[in-house]
C-alpha cells in the first residue's frame, strides 16, 4: 500500500479520504516489523503511541480541522529529544535515557499533525559517515545490505529508502543528512544554520549542527521544512526570520538561473561512475533552461581538516557533560570520583567518539589553541568568503554529494581518514552555514544510488527545493525502490 506513495501523495490521499491515517500508519508499522530486522534502521518503534496519534488525526481529518501534515507517518533521528521512548544518540552512554521534554522540531512536527512511528538508528553522537559506530549495531543499506547507508543519519535514510516511514528528521554537522540521502537514493536537505531550532538536539558541534528533513522527493522535504523551521526563543542561534511556504515556488521556471560548478570538485578521488551521473544531471539542467558555468572555491580543499579541528573541539566541550554524575551510564564500583569519571566515559563512549574527544581536547589545549583551533577558524572565514563571492555570480553551486556510491560495511572502519573523506563535498556548507540539498541523479556501475548536491545562498532553501523538484519532474531516479522492500 505505502511502497509507492510519497509523503506528498499520502498527505493528499488522507485529505481526499482515499485511506485513513490508521491504515497508513499500521502499514508502516507492519513494514518495520517485517523488514527492519534486516536493516536495523530503527532503535525503537512506537506502535501504540503511533496508532493512538493516527486515530486522533483521523478525527481531525473527518471534522475538516486538518493541520499541514495531519496523519502523515514520520520517524525521528534518535538524537532529537522526545518524551516518547528513549533518546539514545546511538550510544551506550544514553542507552536508557528518557527525556523529560521534546525538541523544538519534534514539537513543531507534532503540532503540524505528523504521526511518529519510531526513532532511527545513527552513528554514536552523530560522529561517523557510515552508521557503523552505533552502540546498537550498524544500519544496512536497503539497496545492498552488505553496504553502509551513510551517516550519521543513516537510520533515517535507510528507513525512508525502504519505505518504513514517509519522511524522517535528520541532523547535519558535516554532511550527515545529505551524504546518507545520496547513498540511499532519497532527498535530504540541510537548511541554513539557524533556520531550524537546535533546542533538544543533543549537541555534537554547536556551530555546525542543523536539523533538516529527509524524504523521497523535494516536494516532501518542502512540506516537512515548512513545519520544522522558524525562530525559537530557547535557541540563541535560531534566526528570527519568517518561514516561507516552501511549496509555492516548486514549479518556478529555471530559465536564466546560473549554476556554478567548482573545478575543485572534479579531481582525484571522485569515482568515474559518480562523475558521469552528475555530469548527466548538469546536462539535464541545461535542458531545463539553466546556465552551467565553471567557478572556483579556492579554499574548498581545506574544508575537511578545518571541519575536523572545529567539530572535534566543540565535541570535546559538549560531551564533557556525560560524566556519570547526573544522568547517563555510570561505571559500577568506582574506586573514587576520578575513577568514576574515567571508567564511565571509557565504557560509555565508543572508539570514534573517544578519538574525536581526545583530538578536540588536544587542539584546545594551551600551546596548541593558536596553532590548530584559531587557525581553523580563520580558514573557516576564508571558506565562507569564497561562498559569498561565488553567490554574487551564480544562483546555485552543484557537484557530487559523495565521492563514491555506498561502500561495504567494514571497508573503511579501520581507516578514519578515508572515512572522513566521505564528506569531502559536504562539510564546507556547514562551515559557511549555507543550505544544501542532495537528491538521486543515477546509479553506480554496481547498481547503487548516486546523489547530486546543490548549495544556495543563506535562506534560499526555496531555490534548492525548486531546482531539485524541477529535476525530479523530468527524471525518475527518486521513484526507484530497492528490490526486496
Amino acid at each position: 500500500m505505502v511502497r509507492d506513495l510519497s509523503l506528498s501523495r499520502i498527505r493528499q490521499g488522507l485529505r481526499d479520504k482515499e485511506f485513513s491515517s490508521r491504515e497508513i500508519t499500521q502499514a508502516y508499522l507492519d513494514r518495520i516489523e517485517q523488514l527492519d530486522s534486516g536493516l536495523n534502521s530503527f532503535t525503537q518503534a512506537f506502535r501504540d503511541a503511533a496508532l493512538a496519534a493516527a486515530d486522533a488525526a483521523d478525527q481531525r481529518l473527518a471534522s475538516g480541522d486538518a493541520r499541514p501534515l495531519e496523519g502523515v507517518p514520520i520517524a525521528h533521528k534518535d538524537i532529537l529529544a522526545t518524551t516518547e521512548g528513549r533518546t539514545t544518540c546511538g550510544s551506550k552512554m544514553l542507552a536508557h535515557y528518557c527525556s523529560p521534554f521534546d525538541a523544538t522540531v519534534v514539537d513543531r512536527l507534532a503540532a503540524a499533525g505528523a504521526v511518529v512511528v519510531g526513532k532511527t538508528n545513527m552513528d554514536e553522537f552523530a560522529m561517523g559517515s557510515s552508521n557503523e559506530t552505533s552502540y546498537f549495531g550498524p544500519v544496512r543499506n536497503p539497496w545492498c545490505t552488505d553496504a553502509v547507508p551513510g551517516g550519521s543519519s543513516g537510520g533515517s535514510a535507510a528507513a525512508v529508502a525502504a519505505r518504513l516511514a514517509a519522511g524522517a528528521t535528520g541532523t547535519d554537522t558535516g554532511g550527515s543528512i545529505r551524504q546518507p540521502a545520496a547513498l540511499c537514493g532519497i532527498t535530504g536537505l540541510k537548511p541554513t544554520y539557524g533556520r531550524c531550532s537546535r533546542y533538544g538536539l543533543v549537541a555534537f558541534a554547536s556551530s555546525l549542527d542543523q536539523p533538516g528533513p529527509m524524504a523521497q522527493t523535494a516536494e516532501d522535504c518542502a512540506h516537512l521544512l515548512g513545519a520544522m523551521a522558524g525562530h525559537d526563543e530557547r535557541d540563541s542561534t535560531s534566526v528570527a526570520r519568517p518561514v516561507d511556504d516552501y511549496t509555492t515556488g516548486l514549479e518556478s521556471d529555471l530559465t536564466g538561473k546560473v549554476i556554478g560548478v567548482p573545478s575543485e570538485f572534479f579531481t582525484e578521488g571522485l569515482a568515474p561512475d559518480v562523475e558521469r551521473a552528475v555530469q548527466a544531471a548538469l546536462d539535464q539542467y541545461r535542458e531545463l533552461g539553466a546556465e552551467v558555468r565553471e567557478i572556483h572555491l579556492p579554499h574548498y580543499p581545506y574544508a575537511i581538516p578545518t571541519y575536523q579541528v572545529i567539530s572535534a573541539a566543540e565535541a570535546s566541550s559538549n560531551l564533557a557533560r556525560f560524566d556519570g554524575v547526573r544522568y547517563t551510564h555510570r561505571a559500577e564500583n568506582p574506586k573514587n570520583l576520578v575513577d568514576m569519571y574515567e571508567s564511565t566515559r571509557a565504557e560509555g563512549f565508543g572508539a570514534e567518539v573517544q578519538r574525536r574527544v581526545m583530538v578536540g581536547t588536544f587542539v584546545l589545549s594551551a600551546g596548541y589553541y593558536d596553532a590548530y583551533y584559531l587557525k581553523a577558524q580563520k580558514v573557516r572565514t576564508r571558506i565562507r568568503d569564497d561562498f559569498a563571492a561565488a553567490f554574487e555570480e551564480v544562483d546555485l553551486i552543484a557537484g557530487p554529494t559523495s565521492p563514491t556510491a555506498a561502500f561495504g560495511i567494514g571497508e573503511k572502519a579501520a581507516d578514519p581518514v578515508a572515512m572522513y573523506l566521505s564528506d569531502l563535498y559536504t562539510t564546507a556548507a556547514n562551515l559557511a552555514g549555507v543550505p544544501g540539498i542532495s537528491f538521486p541523479c543515477g546509479f553506480s556501475q554496481g547498481g547503487l544510488p548516486v546523489g547530486m548536491h546543490l548549495m544556495a545562498n543563506f535562506f534560499r532553501e526555496d531555490l534548492l527545493l525548486n531546482a531539485a523538484h524541477r529535476y525530479q519532474q523530468v527524471t525518475d531516479w527518486h521513484a526507484r525502490v530497492p528490490e526486496g522492500v
